[in-house]
C-alpha cells in the first residue's frame, strides 16, 4: 500500500475537534452565570433572544427590555465565558451570535432554568415590545 492511499484511508476518519468546554465545566459555568448571580435572569433572556435569531446590542436591548449599558455588561460577561460571540469585534451594530458551545448545551440551559424556578424557558413575548 502506498503512503498516499494510507493517508486517504485515515483523512476521512479524523477525530472531531475537541469541545472547548467539558460538560462538567460547562454545567458549573452555566449554573454560576444563570443561577448563581443577580444577573442570571437577564442573561437567560439575552440567550433566549439570541437563540431565536442573531441581533445587535441595540436590537437586543429592545427585545429583552433592558437598557443598552446593562446589555453591554451582560454581553461582556457572556463573551468572556465563550457563550456569545460578535460578528465583528468592537464594531457598533455588530451582530451577536451564540457560540456552538451554548447552542449544543441549550437543553442544559433549559434544565438549569427549570430547576431554579421555571419549568421551561418561555418564548419571547410578542406584542409586548416598547416603542
Amino acid at each position: 500500500m502506498s503512503g498516499g492511499s494510507l493517508y486517504s484511508a485515515f483523512k476521512d476518519k479524523e477525530p472531531p475537534a475537541p469541545a472547548i468546554y467539558g460538560e462538567k465545566y460547562l454545567r458549573r459555568l452555566l449554573w454560576y452565570l444563570l443561577g448563581g448571580t443577580r444577573g442570571g435572569p437577564s442573561r437567560v433572556e439575552i440567550l433566549k433572544a439570541l437563540h431565536e435569531r442573531p441581533l445587535n446590542a441595540n436590537q437586543l436591548a429592545g427585545a429583552v427590555h433592558l437598557d443598552y449599558k446593562t446589555i453591554e455588561h451582560h454581553l461582556r460577561v457572556l463573551e468572556e465565558n465563550g457563550l456569545v460571540t460578535s460578528s465583528e469585534k468592537g464594531t457598533y451594530g455588530a451582530v451577536l451570535l451564540l457560540t456552538s458551545a451554548i447552542d449544543e448545551a441549550w437543553p442544559l440551559v433549559e434544565e438549569i432554568w427549570g430547576k431554579i424556578g421555571r419549568t421551561k424557558i418561555s418564548k419571547n413575548r410578542q406584542g409586548n415590545s416598547r416603542r
